[in-house]
C-alpha cells in the first residue's frame, strides 16, 4: 500500500496499516524534514514540543521509545514517475493526503491511469467536487475493467476529509452529554462516558456498554489510557461480565439513538430575509402596537358617535390620521374632537415611521457585518480558528444548538462567511493579543475549544483562558499525537479540578482513512482516552466470522460487535450510509434496527452496523473468503427485533 501526503496524517495512516493491519506501507512525502511534517511549519513549536516533552518524561520516569518508521521515498509531489517508483501498477491501495485538494486531484487521476483496479482513499476538503471526483474514477474504473465485481468498483474511491472525520469528536469533546457522535443513515448515535456508581447504586448500561474506562482516568497525574496501558487502560467492547467485575470504573455507552431530521427545504423567501426582531427593537415594536390599538379605538368610537359603517367609521379615522381628509367644520363636537385626536396621534406616529426605517436599514447593513458576542452572554463554547476543522466543528455545535463565540485572526478565513450565514458571534483578533478573549466572554464561557493550526497559539490560549476561569472545559487541537499526550498530562497535573482534552486530528482522522483502504465503509470514529473505537458498514456476505453466525456468536469481547441491521432490501439500499440524507429530497424512514435480538441469524445479503476495534476490525475482514454472490434466498419469517 502506498500514502503520499506532506503532513502529520500522512505519517500517522502509515504507522496503522503496518502496525494494526499489517500491510507492508510505502510512505511518499517531500524531504528535508521529520515524518510530522506539518510541525516544521508552525514557528516555534518544536520548542513547546520539546518542553513539554521533557515535563512528560520527567513525570513518565523514562523518555518514549523510539518508533520504527515504514519505508519512505521522498518527493515533492506525486507525479508519474514518483508513483511508478513507488509500486502503484501493484499496489493494493494508494493513499493521496496532501493538504492541497489541486495535488490529490492530480494524483488521483494519475493513478487511476497507471493501474485502473487501485483502491483510492482522497483527502478532500470540498464535499461536492468530492462526489463527482469519487463518481468520475469509478467510471473509469469501470470502463477500463469491465469484467470487475461491481461491489469492488463501488469500493475502488473513497473521498473522505479528515475535518469531517475529527470534528464531531472535537465537538463533543467541548460538550457536557453529547460526548461522542456518529452518523448512520440520517441516526444520530451518542456515547457518553458514565462515572462509576455509588455504593448499592445499579449502573446504567444503556443500549449496551461499548467501553471500560481506564482505572487511572480520575488520576490529575495520570495518563488517558492507550493501547499500550496493559489492563489498566480503556476496555472496548466489554462483555457483561467484565462490565459487572469493574467496580470503581467509569463506562462510555451508547445512551441514545436518535432520528435526525432533515432540515426542511427553504421556501422562496426563506434566508433572504431577516427576524422581525433583528429589524426592529423591541421598544419600537412596543410603540407601534400601542399606536395601533390606539387607532382602533378611535375607529370603534368614531363608529359609535356617527353611526356609520364599521368599514367606513375606520376608512375616515385613517384619512384623519394621515391628514388627507377634509375639516369637520359644521359637523357635530364628537365628530371635531376625534379627528383632531386622530391627528394629533398621525403627528406621534410619523417619527415612529422614520425610526423604523432608520432601524430596518441598519439592520439590513449589519446583516452583512460579523455579529458581536451579546451582552450577559454565558454558558456557550468559544471556538478559536474558522479553518478547515474549525469551520466543520462551527457546523456541528450549531447543528447541536449549542452557543458558540467565534474568534478568528484572519477576517476572510474559510469559516466567516459560514459564521456570518449562521448568525454567530465572532471576535476578530489574535487570541493571543490581551483583550481578545476578553471579548468572547471566557470569563463566563463552559469550554474552550482551540483550533487553530499553531500548536503554540492554542496552547497559549488554554493556559491563559485556565488563568481566567481555572475550571473551563478546555480541548486543544494539535498536530502530532505524542505532543497532544504532552499537553493533557502537563495540564491535567496543573489543573486537577478542570477538564482537559488535547486531541490530535491525525490521531483521529487516521482509522477511518486506513479503514477505507482496505475496502470497507467507515461511518465515524470514537476516540476512548487515546484508543478509538470504529464504526463499520460490512456486508455478511464473505465474512465467516459474520455470516451464519447468530447476533450473540458474533460478538467478540475486544474486538468486535454488532451493533445494527439494515433491513432495507439490497437493490435499494444507501450506497453510503455516513453522509446525511438530503435536505431537499424525499423523507424516508431509516432501515437500520438498532435492538437486535442475540438469536438472529446473520444472513449472507445482510448488511450490519459493527463497533469494533482497530485490530478487530482489521482480524474481521483479515478472515474475509473474497468476493461472494449470496443466492437468492425467500424472505425469512419474524423479523430482526424480538426483545
Amino acid at each position: 500500500m502506498i500514502v503520499c501526503g506532506d503532513d502529520a496524517l500522512a505519517h500517522r495512516l502509515a504507522t496503522e496499516l503496518r502496525d494494526v493491519y499489517r500491510e507492508r506501507v510505502v510512505l511518499v512525502r517531500p524531504g528535508g524534514g521529520p515524518a510530522a511534517g506539518p510541525r516544521l511549519a508552525v514557528p516555534g513549536q518544536g520548542r513547546a514540543s520539546a518542553l513539554l516533552g521533557r515535563v512528560s518524561a520527567a513525570m513518565a520516569g523514562a523518555p518514549p521509545a523510539p518508533e520504527r518508521l515504514p519505508e519512505e521515498t521522498e518527493a515533492a509531489e506525486p507525479t508519474e514517475p514518483v508513483l511508478e517508483a513507488a509500486g502503484v501498477a501493484r499496489a493494493a491501495a494508494l493513499a493521496l493526503v496532501y493538504d492541497d485538494d489541486e495535488t490529490n486531484i492530480r494524483a488521483a487521476l494519475t493513478a487511476r491511469r497507471l493501474n485502473p483496479g487501485l483502491r483510492l482513499v482522497i483527502r478532500l476538503y470540498n464535499r461536492k467536487l468530492g462526489q463527482h471526483l469519487e463518481e468520475l474514477l469509478d467510471q473509469a474504473a469501470r470502463v477500463a475493467l469491465p469484467d470487475l465485481d461491481p461491489a469492488a468498483v463501488d469500493a475502488s474511491t473513497t473521498v473522505l476529509s479528515d475535518a469531517d472525520t475529527a470534528a464531531p469528536a472535537l465537538a463533543a469533546t467541548a460538550v457536557a452529554g453529547t460526548s461522542k457522535v456518529v452518523h448512520a443513515d440520517g441516526l444520530l448515535l451518542r456515547a457518553v462516558e458514565r462515572t462509576p456508581p455509588g455504593r448499592g447504586e445499579a449502573p446504567d448500561p444503556g443500549l449496551c456498554t461499548l467501553a471500560l474506562l481506564s482505572a487511572t482516568v480520575n488520576d490529575p497525574a495520570g495518563e488517558e489510557g492507550s493501547d499500550s496501558s496493559g489492563t489498566a487502560g480503556p476496555q472496548l467492547l466489554p462483555d457483561p461480565r467484565t462490565v459487572a467485575a469493574a467496580a470503581g470504573r467509569g463506562t462510555v455507552v451508547l445512551e441514545a439513538v436518535t432520528h435526525t431530521v432533515p432540515a426542511q427545504a427553504p421556501g422562496r423567501l426563506a434566508g433572504r430575509g431577516l427576524p422581525l426582531s433583528d429589524l426592529f427593537s423591541r421598544r419600537l415594536r412596543w410603540a407601534v402596537a400601542a399606536t395601533a390599538l390606539a387607532v382602533c379605538a378611535l375607529a370603534v368610537v368614531s363608529w359609535v358617535v356617527t353611526g356609520d359603517h364599521p368599514l367606513h367609521a375606520a376608512y375616515v379615522t385613517l384619512l384623519d390620521l394621515f391628514s388627507i381628509n377634509e375639516p369637520a367644520v359644521g359637523e357635530s363636537t364628537p365628530r371635531q374632537v376625534l379627528q383632531l385626536l386622530t391627528g394629533l396621534l398621525g403627528l406621534i406616529l410619523l417619527p415612529l415611521l422614520v425610526a423604523g426605517a432608520l432601524e430596518a436599514l441598519g439592520a439590513f447593513r449589519g446583516a452583512s457585518a460579523l455579529r458581536r458576542p451579546p451582552r450577559g452572554l454565558s454558558g456557550h463554547v468559544v471556538l478559536l480558528g474558522l479553518g478547515k476543522i474549525g469551520t466543520r466543528v462551527l457546523a456541528q455545535l450549531r447543528g447541536l444548538d449549542i452557543p458558540v463565540v467565534c474568534v478568528e485572526a484572519d477576517p476572510e478565513a474559510r469559516g466567516v462567511a459560514l459564521a456570518r450565514r449562521l448568525r454567530v458571534p465572532t471576535v476578530t483578533g489574535d487570541v493571543t493579543q490581551e483583550g481578545v478573549l476578553e471579548a468572547a466572554k471566557i470569563h463566563r464561557a463552559h469550554a474552550l475549544l482551540a483550533l487553530t493550526s499553531s500548536d503554540t497559539t492554542n496552547l497559549e490560549a488554554a493556559l491563559y483562558a485556565r488563568t481566567v476561569k481555572a475550571d473551563l472545559r478546555v480541548a486543544l487541537r494539535l498536530y502530532d499525537d505524542d505532543f497532544a499526550t504532552a499537553v493533557y498530562r502537563t495540564l491535567r497535573a496543573a489543573h486537577p479540578g478542570a477538564l482537559t482534552r488535547s486531541r490530535s486530528v491525525s490521531h483521529l482522522a487516521a482509522p477511518a482513512f486506513a479503514g477505507a483502504m482496505m475496502g470497507r465503509q467507515i461511518l465515524g470514529a470514537i476516540p476512548v482516552e487515546r484508543k478509538v473505537l470504529v464504526f463499520a458498514a460490512l456486508s455478511v456476505a464473505g465474512h465467516p466470522l459474520l455470516e451464519g453466525r447468530t447476533i450473540g456468536e458474533a460478538f467478540r469481547p475486544g474486538a468486535w460487535r454488532v451493533l445494527a441491521l439494515d433491513t432495507t432490501a439490497p437493490a435499494d439500499r444507501r450506497p453510503d450510509l455516513a453522509t446525511p440524507h438530503p435536505a431537499d429530497g424525499p423523507s424516508r424512514p431509516t432501515g437500520l434496527v438498532w435492538d437486535l435480538h442475540p438469536g438472529y441469524v446473520l444472513r449472507p445479503d445482510d448488511r450490519v452496523v459493527v463497533a469494533a476495534t482497530r485490530r478487530g476490525l482489521a482480524e474481521l475482514l483479515g478472515r474475509r473468503t473474497g468476493p461472494h454472490t449470496p443466492p437468492h434466498q425467500p424472505p425469512r419469517p419474524g423479523h430482526a427485533t424480538g426483545r
